[in-house]
């Protein structure tokens, strides 16, 4: 099973019209508020920090380069080929790799970990924006892709996320001008329930290690000048034993 042929014409449609600047896009919030505080969740429970990282769903490469400053291998993966294209034009300098996958697809993420080896995982805000079909498939692609020893650190939208992006859409003045996209092209984020993403990971054959709430940094602002945030869960998982 792979993902559905229209949601991966909505978001190649979506990175065509992306600007290629930092922060153009809604979730593209710079690391030190993403990627720099989840590694210091995620890093004590990784059980072989020397595997390769996969960014996947990496769009533009923003935590990807952050990532690999921090690891000897990333590689940054997406549905995408013009998220692939925004990425690897914004790291001239090559610090990590990046490549298509389609993570739903058994036989892609079968090919990768035999190319890489057992890995370890970040994926933020990746499955509410799967269609529902495609979510156990994918989060069973990431269990293939982690192997025996890999860990991976996976951000989703809480349930109540659902709320406050409606309230965004809904405003006076239409959604704010970052959001206006997503909503234009169809991805706009679908609700998991808060207990099905552990369900899925556990279906795929994976312990959830850790888990807590975290907001899901935003680059868009209020009216008023505050920064959007949206809740969100994070877990650790992996298999054990």
């Amino acid at each position: 099973m792979s993902v559905t042929s229209r949601y991966r014409e909505a978001w190649e449609g979506f990175w065509r019209e992306a600007p290629e600047e930092q922060g153009a896009v809604f979730w593209d919030a710079e690391p030190a508020l993403t990627a720099g505080v989840h590694l210091t969740l995620f890093e004590p429970h990784l059980a072989a920090r020397d595997l390769p990282l996969v960014d996947l769903g990496c769009g533009n490469g923003t935590q990807t380069r952050f990532l690999a400053d921090r690891f000897p291998h990333v590689v940054g993966t997406d549905l995408s080929a013009a998220a692939i294209e925004h990425a690897r034009h914004a790291d001239p300098a090559g610090q990590a790799t990046y490549r298509l996958l389609d993570a739903a697809g058994k036989s892609e993420t079968q090919a990768l970990h035999a190319e890489l080896g057992d890995a370890n995982l970040y994926m933020r805000g990746v499955l509410h924006q799967a269609e529902p079909d495609d979510r156990q498939p994918l989060v069973d692609g990431l269990a293939t892709l982690l192997g025996e020893r890999g860990r991976v650190f996976l951000v989703e939208l809480a349930e109540a996320a659902g709320l406050v992006l409606r309230g965004l859409a809904q405003g006076a003045d239409g959604p704010p001008a970052k959001l206006a996209p997503v909503f234009r092209h169809g991805i706009a984020p679908g609700e998991v329930a808060d207990a099905a993403v552990p369900e899925y990971l556990r279906a795929a054959g994976l312990t959830v290690l850790a888990s807590g709430e975290l907001p899901l940094v935003t680059t868009e602002y209020t009216a008023d000048g505050s920064r959007i945030e949206l809740p969100s869960k994070w877990l650790v998982a992996g298999r054990i034993g």
